[in-house]
């Protein structure tokens, strides 16, 4: 298991939070977290299993996408926490579309927010993790430290 680190540690060292996962596959993919304090979509660009950080295009999340965001994450976690608990199966899953009016709804308005714009900043970001459940409605249980990509 990877190592854990409180919250202060995480922000002394510049670590900044993250919102929503979008995506993952050997580590975070695509999302949204804070960028320079503000919320951001990330893309990961390339990935290699053998080192700690990768490539991501970001840009600016809207308050408004933010917000859709957040509640379409909600709606996973809680859907996760029945799911650990034994009360509903993987197939009720919200992302497979059906089970949740809502969630599909914000899946249709959000997908042009998730598009990677035109001019998107491409940054490196390291990822640690914290010690709090894997998915909650806060966000998943890591968070970036970002730097220029050279």
């Amino acid at each position: 298991m990877a190592e854990t680190w409180d919250e202060v540690q995480l922000i002394a060292a510049g670590f900044e939070r993250v919102y929503v996962e979008l995506e993952w596959c050997s580590g975070p993919r695509a999302g949204l977290a804070d960028v320079d304090g503000k919320p951001h979509y990330f893309q990961g660009n390339d990935w290699d299993d053998a080192d700690g950080a990768d490539e991501y295009s970001v840009w600016p999340a809207s308050d408004a996408a933010v917000e859709l965001e957040r509640e379409q994450w909600a709606i996973f976690a809680r859907w996760n926490e029945r799911h650990e608990a034994g009360t509903v199966g993987s197939e009720t899953h919200p992302g497979q579309g059906g089970f949740d009016d809502r969630y599909d709804e914000l899946v249709l308005l959000l997908a042009p927010h998730r598009q990677v714009p035109d001019g998107a900043e491409r940054l490196v970001g390291e990822v640690r993790f914290d010690a709090g459940a894997r998915y909650r409605v806060e966000g998943p249980d890591y968070w970036f430290r970002w730097r220029p990509s050279r």
